[in-house]
């Protein structure tokens, strides 16, 4: 968990060509060390447990830490409704171009985890290993049943009931839209970094179906699942996010 001694980077902001106000966190890494950049998941920030428990680990062992918000989440700026899985790609990939330096790690949390896989395939020089939390690549093809997605394209967007808190999760169709422009399921997924895959045993939301499934297209060799007995999806009990540190660790000695 967070070491409450080690001091937050400060809030900054970055333009990745178009006007927007994009919000980070950046902790440089000591010469010759990695930098983790961490993606969160859709409707989520960068100071979530999770996300603060990867910057601390970062921060003890000397390695980089990059988090950002996507436009129209956090404290970036913009509108939820304009975003994109495409939109926010492009702001993954001018964080990576604009604000780091050497070897990556990318961790990707749920939705963030499939950026990070895109990321990684955009940018293969830098891009040395991938950790996926819960990773949910093609959530809008599988995480939607026939009648929601004719809703979503009769309404423009859908209403689910959120079970993290009283408003309800919602999904525009551009955002569906662009999900069904970047689905990666089902092909080879060419990366032969290492990967490293943390899932929870009872994640309804993302099943574990889903996990072995990536597990099965992705080309690398070097892939490896940890399963989680009882655990859902948030992974943020600090048992669950041990396992991430754990195998964070790992990745870093690998390359």
């Amino acid at each position: 968990m967070p070491n409450p001694q080690i001091a937050p980077t400060s809030l900054a902001y970055f333009d990745p060509g178009d006007g927007r106000r994009i919000a980070y966190r950046h902790r440089e890494a000591k010469e010759g060390s990695p930098t983790v950049l961490f993606l969160p998941g859709y409707a989520s920030d960068m100071e979530g447990a999770k996300a603060e428990a990867i910057d601390a680990f970062c921060a003890t062992g000397g390695f980089g830490c990059l988090r950002l918000d996507y436009s129209g989440t956090g404290s970036s700026g913009g509108e939820f409704a304009d975003g994109t899985l495409g939109r926010w790609l492009d702001e993954v990939l001018g964080a990576i171009d604009l604000l780091t330096e050497g070897p990556l790690i990318v961790a990707g949390s749920s939705m963030g985890g499939w950026l990070a896989l895109h990321a990684a395939l955009r940018r293969p020089a830098r891009v040395k290993a991938l950790l996926g939390i819960a990773a949910a690549p093609d959530f809008t093809d599988w995480g939607f049943t026939p009648e929601e997605k004719d809703a979503l394209k009769r309404d423009g967007k859908l209403e689910k009931a959120n079970p993290y808190g009283p408003e309800p999760s919602v999904t525009w169709l551009g955002f569906w839209q662009s999900g069904a422009e970047h689905r990666l399921l089902n092909n080879v997924i060419d990366l032969t970094i290492p990967i490293r895959l943390v899932h929870g045993e009872l994640d309804q939301e993302v099943g574990l179906g889903v996990a072995l499934k990536l597990v099965t297209d992705l080309r690398s060799s070097n892939v490896q699942l940890r399963l989680i007995k009882g655990s859902g999806h948030r992974l943020s009990e600090p048992h669950e996010i041990h396992a991430i540190l754990v195998e964070l660790l790992g990745l870093m000695e690998r390359i």
